[in-house]
């Protein structure tokens, strides 16, 4: 199908879709009229986007959002979306409902929540580091974000029938309809023809506010291409997400993401920024990345039903070295596996890198995984001869999770799914780490033996409920530092080091 084809039928599905939903092209067209320029003296607005009729929603919260401190409310219906949850007895997956809803502001937004179930005795709204309050009446709680910030609305610590709250800056510069160089998806429900749009070098794929999209985007083999919008993509069966696939200095921004993630298979250059991932199904990992360089994720939540981000080598028919990945100002939560898996897969024969990591000022709010070969927050796991260098990880902060460990670094051979033993795990270092709660079992550092061993790793700065870990904490001198904090390091694990902020400034001075 030509891309004029294509365009054609998007908008005219899309004016007939939007219509459909009490939402005129007039109307979104006016939304952003005056949004050519932001500023901290532009009047505050709102933009909020009815859900397509045909789209599935969920009556669990009823939920209003206004511009603070006395705008008209504005009531959001929610989407309806799965997380899973894996019984430990039988391995056996449920899926279970769960809520979103989306806008857009500029300014300070008021956000009410009343739980439609009843019986609510307290709230939180997540990640606990944004340090969100919020008044609770009755089943009724209210909060305010003075910037876009996606959260997560828990009553009675309920982990599945939550609200996922997903919030945008009003876009400055949309694109138009009429852009040749653009396809066009606008407000009202979409399917894609045979499910897949292969997008072509130069082209942006655009899903504005409002928008259902059924199928999957790929930029098989595309160069210097863009999918961005504020709208939801959703699969159709399993064909589903993004694919940045042998492509090159691809874009990606803003997007939902409901059903399925999106992947990177030997894709050089990547920018994956504020994408939102809801995953549910089998081996659903939110943002897998094969034999891939270049790539930053920046500013993205995942909640999965398998790793948040997967980081590998060769698996199949992809092959090459995995380097220079960032990721970063990310929230995850991990209902399967692990928030952050890295380096399981690569090529027995003709061995791989993974290097050159950087994980910074990342939230993790839940891990649950009941199998010892899958746990860890962050797990380093160097198999099938990969070696894993260079990795720095900054400014993560874990909450309480359901199941499983805060770290697992393993040099391993994982016959479910190696051929061979990694090759090692060498120069990692951490800084500014915290956990806070009780769920977690002991962290792993396991070597496999004195030729696939993990080599110089740094903590600076570990605080684990409040505590600072280092090795000149006050301790037994029979004592290891891990034993501090009931982890456990063996014997192929060599420079192991503890050190407080001040110890690590003194000795990059000396």
């Amino acid at each position: 199908m030509s891309t004029d084809l294509t365009r054609r039928r998007t908008l005219q599905a899309a004016g007939a879709a939007a219509l459909a939903a009490g939402l005129s092209s007039l109307t979104a067209t006016t939304a952003h009229a005056d949004d050519t320029a932001e500023g901290d003296n532009a009047a505050p607005k709102l933009v909020t986007y009815p859900i397509p009729s045909g789209v599935a929603t969920r009556a669990s919260f009823k939920v209003r959002v206004r511009t603070a401190p006395d705008g008209e409310w504005q009531t959001l219906a929610c989407y309806d979306h799965g997380v899973k949850e894996i019984n430990a007895t039988t391995g056996s997956g449920k899926v279970w409902g769960s809520s979103m809803v989306y806008f857009d502001f500029r300014g300070s937004v008021e956000i009410e929540v009343t739980y439609l179930k009843g019986g609510t005795t307290k709230a939180r709204v997540r990640p606990d580091s944004y340090g969100i309050t919020s008044e609770l009446l009755g089943d009724t709680l209210r909060f305010t974000l003075d910037e876009p910030k996606d959260v997560v609305v828990q009553i009675n610590d309920e982990i599945f029938d939550c609200l996922h709250v997903i919030t945008n800056h009003i876009d400055p510069n949309p694109p138009s309809a009429d852009d040749p160089d653009v396809i066009y998806f606008g407000p009202g429900l979409h399917s894609l023809s045979g499910d897949i749009l292969y997008v072509p070098s130069g082209k942006t794929v655009y899903l504005a506010g409002g928008a259902v999209v059924t199928g999957q985007i790929s930029f098989k083999d595309a160069e210097k291409a863009r999918l961005r919008g504020h709208g939801v993509l959703r699969p159709r069966g399993t064909v589903g997400g993004v694919q940045l696939d042998h492509s090159k200095n691809i874009r990606v921004e803003d997007v939902i993401l409901l059903g399925n993630g999106l992947g990177c298979w030997e894709a050089d250059g990547g920018v994956v920024k504020k994408v939102r991932v809801f995953t549910w199904g089998q081996w659903g990992d939110g943002l897998p990345l094969y034999c891939s360089k270049n790539i930053t994720y920046d500013s993205c939540f995942v909640r999965s039903s398998d790793d948040s981000h997967s980081i590998y080598a060769h698996r199949g028919e992809l092959y090459g070295d995995t380097r220079d990945v960032t990721i970063k100002n990310a929230t995850l939560w991990a209902d399967v596996a692990h928030p952050i898996n890295i380096g399981t897969h690569g090529n027995s024969d003709a061995p791989e890198m993974i290097e050159n990591l950087v994980i910074k000022n990342v939230d993790i709010l839940d891990h649950r995984e009941p199998q010892m070969n899958y746990q860890g927050c962050i797990a380093l796991n160097a198999g099938d001869s990969n070696l894993i260098k260079n990795v720095r990880i900054e400014d993560v902060r874990v909450e309480d999770f359901r199941w499983g460990q805060l770290l697992n670094f393993r040099v391993m051979y994982n016959t479910t799914y190696n051929t061979s033993v990694g090759r090692g795990i060498e120069d990692v270092y951490i800084k500014n780490l915290t956990y806070t709660g009780t769920h977690a079992n002991p962290s792993l550092f396991l070597g496999y033996d004195a030729d696939h061993a993990i080599k110089n790793v740094t903590f600076e700065n570990l605080v684990v409920d409040g505590l600072v870990i280092a090795d000149s904490m006050r301790k037994p001198r029979w004592y290891k530092t891990t034993d501090m904090v009931q982890w456990h390091a063996n014997e192929h694990v060599i420079d192991l080091k503890f050190l407080t902020t001040a110890e690590a400034q003194a000795a990059a001075a000396s």
